[in-house]
């Protein structure tokens, strides 16, 4: 469950950092989808905690994509901090929600008892 940890701590940066980033260019327009994202990425990192919500990661995929693609369409390259945040935290959202929770447990097939 270490990826959903890394989420969450990620998801936090997310609801903090238009705070970090007040009085930069640009920062009004990166608030709402910052937030937003981060929002829905700490709520499905700690609903996959639950056993039957264990698919709810998936949402911290769509999260991190949407991110990704505000954060890159949003401004003229090179963008300001809040969209390089943005792009930043979503490349590091999508390589932790790609992993299942139990990383650290042993495959299936190799947990069953041998005879």
């Amino acid at each position: 469950m270490w990826p959903r940890v890394v989420e969450v701590m990620l998801g936090a940066w997310l609801l903090v950092s238009p705070f970090v980033f007040r009085g930069t260019p640009q920062v009004e327009a990166y608030v709402l989808p910052t937030v937003g994202a981060g929002v829905a990425i700490v709520a499905a990192s700690l609903l996959s905690f639950w056993h039957r919500a264990a698919h709810a990661r998936f949402v911290t995929l769509a999260a991190s994509l949407w991110l990704m693609l505000h954060g890159y369409f949003s401004a003229v390259r090179p963008g300001p901090p809040p969209a390089q945040n943005e792009l930043t935290v979503g490349m590091l959202l999508l390589l932790f929600a790609i992993l299942p929770n139990e990383t650290n447990q042993p495959p299936h097939p190799w947990r069953r008892p041998s005879r």
